[in-house]
């Protein structure tokens, strides 16, 4: 079984920062599983800085796994050919692939994988993989059929651009497989006295019903909140004799949405009592997590793609009532696990001004969602009946919470998701060896070619292998003598990566010493992996006055 490198930057993988985003858990939640669950004997890294590898070494030794580290970085992109295959946390492979370009296209292997894929952004990035070199041997992993669809619908439209722009009679697209994100089951089962306690924290009785929303507490990028308000209103005058309260375990992102929630739960919903605790405390969603009877997540949003709170909520044994919308169709079973309430939005071709105005930045991200979720609607009134029934049954709350609670472990635990993630790599692999090279192009990226052969225009002269040379001085000793002084200078010395060591230099005098030689000639004792970069440096010696072309 393969296991991929890991490009790894703490800050995707964290849940620690000041705006906890569903990529950030998302990635917290995988690096946990990886490194519990994979195969790998070793870890290989892609780092921007060699702080981050010890920043992975800290977590994998935390988690029990003390396995050699390999880390790379950009100046060494080449060594991903021994573990075959990378994996980035986005869908962006187009930027990875134009980078793998320079090693080979079948060096080595792309995994991606998406999050919201309605940015700008995002869109653009998944646009980009018909037109960089990506291959098909690379995969973006799709988190729910919802969101393949979308990605599906994107590239579509930018393949009949191309055709109709260019003329294009082959797109070449990576794998597209449907793998949902995982969690830590074990990480939401409570003891009956952590439940009482958590419910004695918010002030809930045992006759009490505790409503739970998880996620960021936000109405025009996450979950419009007012079906689920009259919902519950219509529910808790069902149910005169107990409190029910709504738990809303989140973060508004300023004091203007907070007030928003208030007076909307005020308005929508006054029989119900409303607690709300700051979700980017672990304690705070521990108390959530362990203090609910039902769980809901109206989501009506497009950013949203997978929705990883249900399957949290069904692992944590509470029914869930959800929208019928992206992820949430594959992972909660309506009339099983809970109730997935209808939505309704507008056709294809009313959207158009919403797109426009996003394009040209007279909307911005958050408004482009906010003008769209206001077009969708989800069913109050089923809402309301799922909750009278969840309320209404305690032991309609047992079964289907207990039925949640199994698929969760069985289908959406780490434990069962991260073989997936390896049958795919192992995949990939199979597909990229199978493949008969392309022939290799002069200029494998177009937008970054070779600066000599793309001005090639500008200088008078080109270095060519029959060019004859001399030296400048008498002999090679007062030449290199020349030659070490002007290597001290700052403004010589400052491109170190591009010069060639003392010994070569040596060589390259000793060539001359003799008398004129052609610099085809100059390189041929030289080691034949490095007689190009030297046939190169010739111009620098040329740069400096210490060897001259003979007329």
């Amino acid at each position: 079984m393969s296991t991929a490198a890991i490009y790894y930057h703490p800050e995707a993988y964290t849940i620690s920062g000041p705006k906890l985003m569903g990529r950030n858990a998302a990635g917290e939640s995988f690096l946990r599983g990886f490194i519990r669950y994979s195969q790998a004997t070793e870890h290989w890294l892609q780092v921007e800085q060699a702080a981050h590898a010890q920043s992975f070494a800290d977590t994998a030794k935390s988690l029990g796994k003390d396995l050699p580290i390999k880390a790379l970085d950009k100046g060494n992109l080449a060594a991903l050919a021994n573990p075959g295959v990378i994996y980035y946390p986005g869908p962006g492979l187009g930027q990875h692939a134009w980078h793998r370009a320079a090693y080979g296209h079948q060096s080595w292997s792309l995994c991606g994988i998406t999050h919201t894929t309605s940015s700008a952004n995002a869109m653009d990035s998944l646009a980009e993989l018909i037109t960089a070199p990506v291959q098909a041997w690379d995969a973006v992993i799709c988190t729910s059929q919802a969101v393949k669809n979308n990605v599906m619908q994107l590239l579509q439209a930018q393949a009949d651009y191309l055709v109709q722009r260019l003329g294009v009679q082959k797109v070449t697209l990576p794998l597209l497989p449907v793998i949902p994100l995982g969690i830590h089951t074990q990480d939401f089962v409570f003891s009956q006295e952590q439940k009482q306690a958590a419910r004695m924290a918010i002030g809930a009785d045992q006759n009490s019903i505790v409503v739970l929303f998880m996620g960021r507490l936000s109405f025009h990028a996450k979950a419009h909140p007012l079906a689920m308000y009259q919902a519950l209103e219509q529910a808790a005058k069902s149910q005169p004799d107990r409190q029910i309260v709504l738990l809303e375990c989140g973060w508004h992102a300023n004091d203007f949405i907070a007030k928003a929630y208030q007076e909307a739960a005020q308005l929508a919903c006054p029989s119900v009592r409303v607690v709300t605790l700051d979700g980017r405390t672990a304690e705070n969603r521990q108390t959530a997590w362990a203090s609910g009877d039902v769980f809901c997540s109206l989501s009506d949003n497009i950013q949203e793609t997978f929705g990883i709170v249900p399957i949290e909520a069904m692992a944590a044994g509470m029914p869930v009532v959800v929208a019928d919308w992206d992820g949430y169709k594959d992972t909660v079973r309506d009339g099983v696990d809970g109730f997935r309430i209808a939505t309704i939005m507008p056709g294809a071709g009313l959207g158009g001004d919403l797109a426009t105005r996003h394009a040209l930045e007279i909307d911005t991200y958050d408004m482009y969602c906010g003008h769209t979720c206001s077009l969708i609607a989800v069913d109050v009134q089923a809402t309301a009946a799922a909750f009278i029934k969840l309320f209404a049954s305690a032991d309609l709350r047992l079964s289907m919470g207990a039925a949640g609670q199994q698929r969760a472990r069985e289908v959406f635990d780490w434990a069962a998701i991260i073989p997936q993630y390896e049958a795919l790599w192992d995949e990939q692999a199979r597909i990229r060896k199978a493949q008969t090279a392309a022939p290799a192009l002069a200029h494998p990226w177009p937008a970054r070619m070779d600066p000599f052969a793309a001005f090639s225009a500008y200088p008078t002269f080109t270095l060519m292998p029959e060019s004859q040379l001399a030296l400048v001085d008498a002999d090679a000793a007062q030449a290199s003598l020349r030659l070490s002084q002007y290597r001290q200078l700052n403004m010589v010395n400052f491109a170190k990566a591009v010069l060639p060591s003392d010994a070569e230099c040596a060589s390259l005098l000793s060539g001359l010493n003799q008398g004129p030689a052609t610099a085809g000639e100059l390189i041929k004792s030289m080691d034949p992996a490095r007689q190009a970069f030297v046939f190169r440096s010739i111009n620098w010696l040329l740069k400096l006055g210490i060897v001259k072309v003979m007329a």
